[in-house]
């Protein structure tokens, strides 16, 4: 073996000129993923393997039933999870306990889905931790004063119910128009959350007049939610 310098990351030994590949590695030799595509007919048998290969039957459960709107069956949601329907039903009925998933019992058994309660909680800490809140905030304003100075009406449903003739991209943009009504509710409260965690971290001891006066300052200019 050929003398290298070390370092913590290098390995032990080194191969020698013999060795070597004949030819230089390319990026066409370089395999990224760790389920031979060769095993599957199509490509959602592979991206199932694949996915199944780098996540826990938990992640995948939490993942399916973050998205699952209407009530479905343990077993509907274990189908698409890739796991079994017992693995299924444990876990759902333990995130139903833990308030994350709601629960409807049916004459053909227990479905489940989302609590929409707690995802709109997660959707608004979400947000809150964003670093562009504020833009976003303004960005929407602006939309939403552009349908209300295109069509002269103050929220879309006085639009709808106007004796105004409506075409597709009249509807369209009213449906755009609800989106981002709820868009900035949703920012707004992520705002006031973000505002109410800085309030809270604030701890004026007694004579602290600086952080008092701190405090009174940004309160007074001007809110983005304004």
């Amino acid at each position: 073996m050929t003398d290298k310098p070390s370092s913590p990351d290098s390995p032990d030994e080194f191969p020698t000129e013999e060795e070597l590949p004949d030819n230089p590695i390319t990026v066409d030799d370089i395999d990224p993923f760790s389920v031979d595509d060769d095993d599957f007919e199509n490509i959602d048998d592979f991206a199932a393997a694949e996915w199944k290969s780098e996540t826990t039957t938990d992640e995948r459960i939490r993942t399916v039933i973050d998205r699952t709107t209407t009530p479905k069956s343990a077993s509907d949601i274990a189908e698409t999870a890739l796991v079994s329907e017992t693995k299924a039903r444990t876990t759902l009925n333990k995130l139903a306990n833990e308030g994350i998933v709601k629960t409807q019992q049916t004459d053909s058994g227990k479905l489940y889905t989302r609590d929409p309660e707690w995802h709109l909680l997660k959707q608004i800490r979400r947000l809150a931790s964003s670093e562009t809140l504020v833009d976003q905030i303004q960005r929407v304003k602006q939309e939403i004063a552009e349908y209300k100075d295109k069509y002269d009406a103050t929220d879309p449903e006085e639009l709808l119910v106007s004796d105004k003739e409506l075409d597709q991209n009249d509807l369209s943009d009213i449906s755009h128009w609800r989106t981002a009504e709820r868009e900035l509710s949703h920012l707004r409260a992520a705002y006031r959350l973000k505002e109410a965690k800085s309030q809270a971290s604030i701890v004026t001891g007694p004579g602290d007049k600086q952080t008092e006066n701190q405090a009174t300052s940004s309160a007074g200019n001007r809110s983005p939610l304004q």
